[in-house]
Parts: structure tokens; C-alpha cells; sequence
């Protein structure tokens, strides 16, 4: 990384977008020029850079002349539209929306498990949904020595990951029911302070929801594996920051707790916190602001033979969006690939 690169971040107003600015300062990022890209209503706006500062720039299909690399976190139909326009400029975009992930010619990419996949790329790189980063980070290095036959996981996803109203949906409800005031909703199809919601995405004919979906198809797509069975439930909670799952996998031979301890423990980006006679395991409020994922609660399925049981908690602004998709950057330039 010994030189510097003209960056574009897109939706640079946006919670993953702001995430992207920092990390940038914070893993110092071999930036020449930054260009911070968002809407109409927000051209102007000035945001931090570390000790910088940066004027945000109305989006265009214009906006990519002479830019390396664009990070798109605007979501999908301005991802759809202008994707392609920024990758034909010369830019590799590294799109955090859902709109290329599951395109055969699209890279999906998490760095830990399937750098190699970048090698592919015509342009743009997908970024995995959140939920489903932080679990093959800590799925994947069992699934090299015992291939996982059958996942299932429940999720407990924070609100951040709705975007920028909803954590503070989250604080006004709470406020109210302090107060004993009537509960107002904006965000949420219900209240969801002191709340859970079964309910991300859409509901689909097959019952699932468009996040769980996600979860099967894109954890095969990662781990370059069709036959795995996968079911997922997916759950909003009342918490501001930071995905938590419970995930059992199956494995083909019999993996200890001993052994998955020791392999997660020489695994890049995972972090075990597994003493729980002392009250240590992961959770939400200490993953806030860290880039790892954090793995806890190892146990056997005493249920079913070769079934191992995982907590998984990650900052699903970081690692689940804004630190994978710079990480991919990171690798692009390891690899000559720009």
C-alpha cells in the first residue's frame, strides 16, 4: 500500500457510510483523494475524516472520473443504476447493497474466508449481508477441518441495521414508556422497545423472510458449498449496535469443544470469550465499536451426534458492512487487482 488511491464513498451521510470515513482514518488507508457522494438534500453537508474534513458532492453518473475505488453503501436500486457507470469509469466498486451478491459473475467476498474469490471480479465486488459475515467468520475455519454438513442459526439483530431513524426509535420509545406515554412507531410495523420482532425483510411464499433467505443462499455462495442445509431465523431486538446469533452446525466427523476452541483461536478476525464459569461470553454492548467476532458459549448438541453449538456477536457496522467492504479494498491492492 505504498501509494495513494482516489476513493469514493457512496451514501458517505448514511450510518455505513460515516462507518466508512472512520475505519478509512482508522486502518490508514492509502488515500490520495476522497470523495464523499450522497443525495441532493445532504450536497454540502461537511463530515469528519480523521482531522480532516470533507464536503460532501451531489451523486451523479459523473461522479467516478478518476476514482480508483468506489464504496457503495446507498442501497440497491442506486446500486443497480450506478454500479456498473462507476466500474466502466475504471473505478472496482465494492457495493454493500443486495444487488449483485447473488449474481454468478459477481464476487461475494469476505476476506477471511474466500479471498481468492476477488481474482474474479469484471469491476464489482458484493459485500455480504451483515449476519452473514460475522457467522462464516467464525464458521468457516471448523468447516476447513471438518466440512459442515447442516447450520442452524437464530439471529438478534440490533436496530442500527435498519438505518439511522431506527436506534433512535429505539431511545424515543423507551423515553415513553418511562414515562407512561403512548408508544409512537415510525420504523418498525410495531413497538420495539422491550419488543421482539420475527420480521426482517419481506415476507416471502416459502415462509422465510428476505434476511433469512440471504443468510442460506449466501453462506453457500462464501463457502463454495450448495449441499450444506441451512435454516435461519431472523429477529429484530432491542439493541442500539451489534448482531448476535445462535448457531448449531453439524460437521462431518466429531469436532470437541477442545478442538473448535483452538481452531477459532488461530482464526483471523475471531476472538474467543469462552469461560462462562466466570461470566465471559460475547455480548452486544462490548462488540460495539470493535472489529472482530467474537465466539462464546462452545458446547456440544448432546442431542445430535457431531453438532456443535456457537453465540456469535459482531458490530454490524463493521465487520458486517463497513470494515468488510475496506478490507476487500485492502485486498484489491495486496493483489495487484486495480
Amino acid at each position: 500500500m505504498s501509494r495513494g488511491y482516489n476513493v469514493a464513498v457512496v451514501g458517505a451521510t448514511g450510518v455505513v457510510g460515516e462507518e466508512m470515513l472512520k475505519i478509512l482514518r482508522q486502518r490508514d488507508f492509502p488515500v490520495r483523494d476522497i470523495r464523499a457522494l450522497a443525495s441532493e438534500r445532504s450536497e454540502g453537508r461537511i463530515l469528519e475524516f480523521g482531522s480532516d474534513q470533507v464536503k460532501v458532492e451531489k451523486l451523479t453518473p459523473s461522479s467516478f472520473k478518476e476514482i480508483e475505488i468506489a464504496l457503495f453503501s446507498a442501497g440497491t436500486s442506486i446500486s443497480k443504476e450506478l454500479s456498473p457507470i462507476a466500474a466502466r469509469a475504471g473505478a472496482v466498486v465494492v457495493d454493500n447493497s443486495a444487488a449483485f451478491r447473488m449474481d454468478p459473475a459477481t464476487p461475494l467476498v469476505v476476506p477471511e474466508v474466500n479471498p481468492q474469490a476477488v481474482r474474479n471480479h469484471k469491476g464489482i465486488i458484493a459485500n455480504p449481508n451483515c449476519s452473514t459475515i460475522q457467522m462464516v467468520v467464525a464458521i468457516y475455519p471448523i468447516h476447513r477441518v471438518s466440512r459442515i454438513r447442516r447450520i442452524i442459526v437464530s439471529t438478534y439483530q440490533a436496530v442500527s441495521g435498519t438505518g439511522r431513524e431506527a436506534p433512535e426509535e429505539l431511545k424515543n420509545q423507551t423515553h415513553q414508556w418511562a414515562r407512561g406515554d403512548e408508544i409512537t412507531r415510525d420504523v418498525y410495523p410495531y413497538q420495539i422497545a422491550f419488543n421482539l420482532l420475527p420480521h426482517i425483510g419481506e415476507f416471502l411464499p416459502n415462509g422465510y423472510t428476505s434476511e433469512e433467505m440471504k443468510m442460506l443462499d449466501e453462506t453457500r455462495k462464501i463457502m463454495q458449498d450448495e449441499e450444506i442445509r441451512i435454516t435461519a431465523t431472523c429477529v429484530r431486538v432491542p439493541v442500539f449496535c451489534s448482531h448476535s446469533e445462535a448457531v448449531t452446525i453439524e460437521t462431518e466427523r466429531r469436532v470437541s469443544v477442545e478442538e473448535a476452541r483452538e481452531i477459532l483461536s488461530h482464526s483471523p478476525g475471531v476472538l474467543v470469550q469462552d469461560d462462562p464459569q466466570n461470566n465471559i461470553y460475547p455480548l452486544p454492548t462490548e462488540a460495539e465499536g470493535k472489529d472482530e467476532v467474537f465466539v462464546g458459549r462452545i458446547r456440544e448438541d448432546g442431542s445430535r451426534e457431531n453438532n456443535l453449538m456457537l453465540w456469535i456477536v459482531s458490530d454490524n457496522l463493521r465487520k458486517g458492512a463497513a470494515l468488510n467492504a475496506i478490507q476487500i479494498a485492502e485486498l484489491l491492492i495486496r493483489e495487484n487487482l486495480l
